[in-house]
C-alpha cells in the first residue's frame, strides 16, 4: 500500500504540475487530490521539492544513459545524430516534465537537480559540436539542443511520431545533411544471430552477442538506436543500457 500511495502521489502531483505549474500547486491540494492526509504525503515527500527530484529522476537517468551510450561512437557525424535523435526522443517520452520546468523553471530548485540538467545540456552540446569545435560549431550545436527541447514542449498536441520527425527534419536543416546512413532499408540481422522473439514481451537484457552486434550497428553509422533495438527484438532503453555497461566495462579494463 505504501509504494502505491507513493506512486498516486507522483502521478496526481505531475498532473497538477503540468496544469497550473509547480509554485501554483500546495502540498495540501495534493493530498486532497489524491485522497491522503497532508501528513501522509509529507510521510513520503518531507518537501513539495522532493516530489519534483523524484519525478525527474526517470527524465535525468534516462538523458545521461543515452549520452554515455552515444560517446563512444567514433563517427562525430552518427554521434550527433544519435544525440540528437537520443534527446528527442528521451524527452518525447517525458513531455509533462519539460512543460513543468518550461513554466516556471521548477526542476532547477533543487540545486543537485540543476547540476544535473546543466551538466546534461553542456554534455550534449558538446557531443553535437563535435571533436575541436570552433566557436560557430558551438553555437550551432546549442541552437540544436534548444530546437530539440522547445517544440516538445509548444507542440504538446501534437501526435509523437509526427512531432519527432519535424524536429528532426530542422536538425537536419541545421547540421546540413541526413543522417550518414547508407540507405532506408530495414536493418538486416547477421545470419548467425537468433531471430527476435515472436512472443509477448520483449527481454530485458542482451546476452554478449547481442551487444557486440548493437555495437557494431551503433559504429557503423548506418542505424538509428530504434533500428537496433528493432533488429534485437529488445526496448529501446535496453540497448542504451547495454552500450552504457559495455563502454564502462571496456574502460575499465
Amino acid at each position: 500500500m505504501t509504494d502505491d500511495s507513493r506512486a498516486r502521489i507522483l502521478r496526481t502531483a505531475l498532473a497538477m504540475f503540468a496544469e497550473r505549474g509547480y509554485h501554483a500547486v500546495s502540498v495540501r491540494e495534493i493530498s486532497e487530490r489524491v485522497g491522503l492526509t497532508k501528513t501522509a504525503v509529507l510521510y513520503h515527500f518531507p518537501s513539495k521539492s522532493d516530489i519534483v527530484v523524484a519525478l525527474v529522476e526517470p527524465l535525468l537517468a534516462d538523458t545521461e544513459a543515452m549520452l554515455e551510450a552515444v560517446r563512444s561512437i567514433r563517427n562525430p557525424d552518427a554521434r550527433r545524430w544519435a544525440v540528437a535523435e537520443g534527446l528527442v526522443d528521451t524527452w518525447l517520452r517525458h513531455r509533462p516534465l519539460l512543460r513543468i520546468h518550461m513554466q516556471d523553471q521548477a526542476l532547477s530548485a533543487d540545486t543537485a537537480t540543476y547540476r544535473r540538467l546543466r551538466d546534461i545540456a553542456l554534455t550534449a552540446q558538446e557531443l553535437l559540436a563535435g571533436p575541436d569545435a570552433d566557436f560557430t560549431a558551438r553555437v550551432r550545436a546549442a541552437q540544436i539542443y534548444a530546437a530539440l527541447s522547445d517544440p516538445v514542449v509548444f507542440f504538446a498536441d501534437q501526435p509523437g511520431k509526427r512531432l519527432r520527425a519535424a524536429i528532426l527534419d530542422g536538425v537536419q536543416r541545421l547540421l546540413g545533411g541526413p543522417p550518414p546512413r547508407a540507405s532506408a532499408r530495414t536493418p538486416e540481422q547477421p545470419a548467425d544471430f537468433p531471430r527476435r522473439r515472436t512472443g509477448r514481451g520483449r527481454p530485458g537484457a542482451m546476452t554478449p552477442e547481442m551487444v557486440e552486434t548493437a555495437r557494431h550497428m551503433r559504429d557503423s553509422g548506418e542505424y538509428t538506436v530504434d533500428e537496433i533495438a528493432a533488429t534485437l527484438g529488445v526496448s529501446r532503453a535496453t540497448v542504451y543500457r547495454s552500450l552504457t555497461t559495455s563502454h564502462n566495462r571496456s574502460t575499465v579494463s
